[in-house]
């Protein structure tokens, strides 16, 4: 067989299979194995029969014991069907073999294969799997009658590079099967990553196949890898019809930036979006020009107000439209003319209402396309950019200016996400509620954040995707340049796969958006909050040059608590050297800890933080510190200070104060001082907080320095936080 006849030899399967209900459309094992071996795939030797005569010859020219196979176009796991027996050695067991067969599987059986019995005590699967949103999928792991009960598989989007083969082997539990292994050979990686290639480069090179396997993959004792079963399952191409638009990513870019905004729907009824979205942006100090539009005109929060967005004289950049959906499309003529660049369509009643309203927004989108304008959404928020004082949305919340750039398909989750980052002064380079995204959609945002010199970081709360190949390359494009982090609602409910083959079987989309989220150097969270720890720390703090962690703790322990959450992590916790030992020991008193953690064991000198923390610091053997107890003690201080002095009456009030000004003195410069060490050692540092309080943040800054202090309220937000930042420099590290 050639290249060039696998297409040809599809298309005659997928023909002969047409009439076949409610079977699947598979290529018997021999063929299978031909394009294999057309791909630098190892293949078994075998040879085909029909005749019981045939058959006893080719069994005695391969040499007992053999491997009998019956196959046959509708046969898709032989196995299960009783229709593999291995290990015949005599003329006799074959004959039998073959009579139980073609009772088994009556007229299914076309042919016999008989091949040698392979040795090798260790078994993988490897394969492929068409998925609907991403496309072909690799997948490789433990093998054998193991496969589906362990389900110890990896998972990659094809094409594959060395570093992707690299980590699929390193994500097996059964890793160690890999290595020498009783008496045989470490497994021949190159050989592997070979097959894995050439099931990538098949998939990529002809649609029709929907999946393939390889099971088992067995290894034999020399190490060397060779294929003793194969399935190929065969589907019509259908043509995926992705509803997007080319977008202008300037124009998008500019409309964070209106110089002149219209309300078109503006209401003087407060709660309604019309009012909301209006007083909000008036209650800034967004320095563009304000429109009001509605029929009714007069007066709305002291303004005029348009009867159109005709009769007003300038051009508009911006149209915030809260209208009925029906009446959307007919504004696009007046909106022409005015030179609109975007449309923030608050509205809703379109795709997420049914039928009626997915025709609507996808005329509206055709006629806003043509007229060269932009829509974000419909059934949206809103958007903010507070570096321009710009904030039309639900929430009104005002976080400062910074470098994450936020995307929420959830309204909800936005304005939570919005509050939390102003009560932290979390800085947000830009929001948008992203909505129904009938034109702009999550890959538009990555892409024009990507280019954005302001934004450091890219924050995503998603629900579903539109064009998963896209998401996939433009998230691990941005990932290069900078951390894109991403929430993934309704992860346990996205849909069950119709599969075939053992490899498919295996994947779940949950499965094969976590694959995406490792590859493309996604940082994937599981809460909320988490989120923001991250566009935190990543906005904030350098990227740790590795995992270790040297541990600095008022208190034993917090110590131990976070030691055993950076093992859970894959965070190293080393032991302390003998020079900073030594060093630690002209600092601390003797009943010290001795190790890493260090317990600091709560004394009272002031300096004794600071100069253990850059003593740590200075120590080649950590990448990052954890410092622990140390901020936070004031609200201690002061809630004891309040006890006292509500039930001692001769306790000296000033003196009290005093000391409560003394402690927050101490901490404010213990956090600035934490800034100019993180700046001058290039290393991480991520405080815990004793107690929090309605003062107590997330980040603190020192004019001057790039970056800041950073405190979370408990050690396991400050671990995960960690664990992000190395998992995205590892990533950014083999990937280079």
């Amino acid at each position: 067989m050639k290249l060039t006849d696998i297409q040809k030899l599809i298309n005659e399967r997928l023909l002969s299979s047409s009439k076949i209900i409610s079977i699947s459309k598979s290529m018997p094992e021999d063929e299978a194995k031909k394009i294999f071996k057309l791909f630098h795939i190892p293949v078994v030797e075998e040879k085909k029969e029909t005749d019981v005569d045939r058959v006893l010859t080719a069994c005695r020219k391969t040499g007992f014991p053999v491997v009998l196979k019956g196959i046959g176009a509708t046969i898709l796991h032989k196995t299960e069907s009783g229709l593999v027996r291995v290990g015949l050695n005599t003329r006799d067991q074959v004959l039998d073999a073959v009579d139980e067969m073609k009772k088994s599987a009556k007229d299914s059986i076309e042919a016999f294969l008989i091949q040698p019995v392979v040795s090798g005590k260790r078994e993988f699967v490897a394969g492929m799997f068409k998925d609907p949103q991403f496309g072909p999928v690799i997948v490789f792991g433990l093998g054998g009658i193991l496969t589906e009960a362990l389900e110890d598989i990896a998972l990659k989007i094809a094409p594959l590079n060395d570093a992707d083969m690299e980590d699929m082997f390193e994500q097996l539990s059964s890793k160690r099967l890999l290595n020498d292994f009783r008496g045989e050979k470490a497994v021949k990686k190159r050989a592997v990553k070979k097959i894995l290639r050439g099931l990538s480069d098949i998939a990529l090179a002809y649609p029709n196949i929907k999946e393939i396997d390889i099971n088992p993959l067995i290894i034999q004792p020399d190490g060397s890898p060779v294929a003793v079963d194969g399935l190929i399952v065969l589907e019509e191409i259908k043509k995926e019809k992705h509803n997007t638009c080319d977008i202008d990513l300037k124009k998008l870019a500019s409309c964070y930036y209106p110089k002149s905004i219209a309300f078109i729907g503006a209401s003087a009824t407060p709660g309604k979006w019309g009012h909301m979205l209006l007083t909000n942006t008036l209650s800034r100090d967004f320095k563009g020009k304000v429109y009001l539009v509605n029929p009714k005109g007069g007066k709305i929060t002291g303004r005029h107000v348009y009867k159109s967005i005709a009769e007003i004289e300038e051009d508009v950049e911006l149209a915030v439209v809260t209208i009925p959906a029906n009446r959307v499309i007919d504004l696009i003529p007046d909106l022409k003319k005015k030179n609109v660049k975007g449309i923030l369509l608050i509205t809703s009643g379109f795709r997420e209402v049914g039928e009626q309203g997915a025709k609507l927004e996808e005329e509206l989108v055709k006629a806003a396309y043509d007229a060269g304008m932009l829509i974000f959404g419909p059934n949206t928020m809103g958007v903010c950019n507070p570096h321009i004082d710009f904030y039309c949305c639900a929430a009104h919340a005002y976080p400062l200016p910074g470098s994450t750039a936020l995307v929420s398909q959830s309204g909800n989750m936005g304005t939570q996400l919005l509050a939390f980052a102003e009560q932290q002064d979390i800085g947000i380079r830009a929001f948008s509620g992203s909505g129904n995204e009938a034109m702009v959609t999550i890959e538009d945002y990555m892409e024009a954040f990507e280019v954005d010199d302001l934004t450091r970081t890219v924050v995503l709360y998603i629900e579903s995707i539109k064009n998963g190949s896209r998401f996939f390359k433009s998230a691990a494009r941005v990932s290069m340049k900078k951390p894109v982090v991403v929430l993934k609602g309704g992860r346990t409910s996205m849909g069950e796969r119709a599969a075939s083959s053992h490899t498919g079987a295996m994947a779940s989309d949950t499965k094969v958006f976590d694959a995406v989220c490792r590859q493309a150097g996604i940082i994937q969270v599981d809460q909320p909050m988490e989120l923001l720890d991250l566009s935190a720390v990543f906005s904030s703090l350098p990227l740790p040059k590795g995992n270790r962690v040297a541990i600095m703790t008022l208190g034993g322990g917090w110590g131990v608590i976070t030691t055993d959450l950076c093992a859970e992590h894959g965070l190293e916790v080393p032991t302390l050297s003998r020079d900073i030992i030594e060093r630690l020991n002209k600092i601390l008193p003797p009943f010290w800890s001795h190790g890493n953690p260090v317990d600091i064991v709560g004394e009272g000198d002031p300096n004794i933080p600071n100069t253990c923390l850059e003593e740590l610091l200075k120590w080649d053997g950590c990448d990052a510190v954890i410092h622990l107890g140390i901020h936070g003690k004031r609200v201690l201080v002061n809630s004891m200070i309040q006890s006292v002095c509500k039930t001692d009456p001769d306790i000296d009030k000033e003196q009290a104060q005093f000391f409560k000004d003394s402690i927050l003195q101490f901490e404010d410069a213990y956090t600035q001082y934490v800034v100019k060490l993180t700046q001058k050692y290039e290393k991480p540092v991520l405080g815990v907080s004793l107690l929090t309080d309605e003062i107590s943040k997330t980040l603190y800054r020192l004019d001057g320095y790039e970056y800041k202090s950073v405190f979370f309220p408990s050690p396991e937000r400050a671990v995960k936080a960690l664990w992000g930042m190395c998992t995205y420099s590892d990533w950014r590290k083999s990937h280079s």
